[in-house]
């Protein structure tokens, strides 16, 4: 059974309930504004949902892909464009155009979740020291990026993309890099696919990964514009 939202009253089911569906879809309805989006992740749930369906579809599946900070997998192709590429990361310049980007990426591929109501809402997150961006440049172009939300000591990571080889696995790099000196202790990617895996990501249990995000609940989230650089 999937459950219908009251859009009067920001309130989620127990992400357990999202059992009852093989891919983990909870609810249906409910807003994409900053209170919305900041309850449901503070319950291990997200939004997914195209641009052609009406209201907004949230998830928490039974397995989530994660890494812990610091594990990345660093295949030796992208160790040398670490070494030897003439790149600069930032942190939090252009997160709208980050997130656009993303969407841009998806749409030309095969559709997008990040919709223009979903732009603003993250937009609005990153204005309230929520959500950031990890920015890579080459001579001062933006080549590559990914977005997300920190809450606590987890960073939920929502989207990447590239323009150029190896740009958003500079970025999840260096996310990697930041979170681990940062004392977070780990990201959440979502959904396992292969590109994740082959970085280092592997599923964990949907209660195994509820547990975390309460016990992580009782921590203070560090908002603000994250201090992020590095030139090669």
């Amino acid at each position: 059974m999937i459950i219908r939202l009251n859009n009067e009253v920001v309130a989620f089911p127990d992400g357990r309930f999202s059992s009852n569906d093989p891919d983990g879809l909870l609810a249906v309805g409910g807003k994409l504004t900053p209170e919305w989006l900041l309850t449901a992740y503070r319950q291990g749930i997200f939004p997914w949902f195209n641009d052609d369906e009406a209201e907004a579809l949230w998830w928490c599946p039974a397995q989530r892909a994660v890494i812990n900070p610091g594990e990345m997998r660093v295949p030796r192709s992208l160790r040398k464009t670490i070494k030897n590429h003439n790149f600069e990361i930032k942190a939090d310049q252009r997160f709208k155009e980050v997130i656009q980007q993303c969407a841009n990426t998806r749409r030309e591929a095969n559709g997008t979740w990040i919709t223009e109501q979903m732009i603003s809402a993250y937009c609005l997150l990153h204005d309230l020291g929520f959500a950031h961006s990890i920015e890579v440049y080459e001579e001062e172009k933006l080549i590559g990026g990914l977005y997300g939300l920190a809450i606590g000591q987890i960073f939920s990571g929502e989207s990447m993309f590239h323009l150029k080889r190896d740009a958003s696995k500079l970025a999840f790099y260096y996310l990697n890099e930041h979170l681990l000196a940062q004392n977070y202790n780990l990201i959440d990617c979502q959904i396992m696919n292969p590109h994740l895996s082959s970085l280092g990501a592997y599923e964990m249990p949907r209660d195994e990964f509820l547990d975390r995000i309460e016990k992580n609940n009782a921590l203070d989230t560090n908002r603000g514009r994250w201090l992020v650089s590095a030139e090669h």
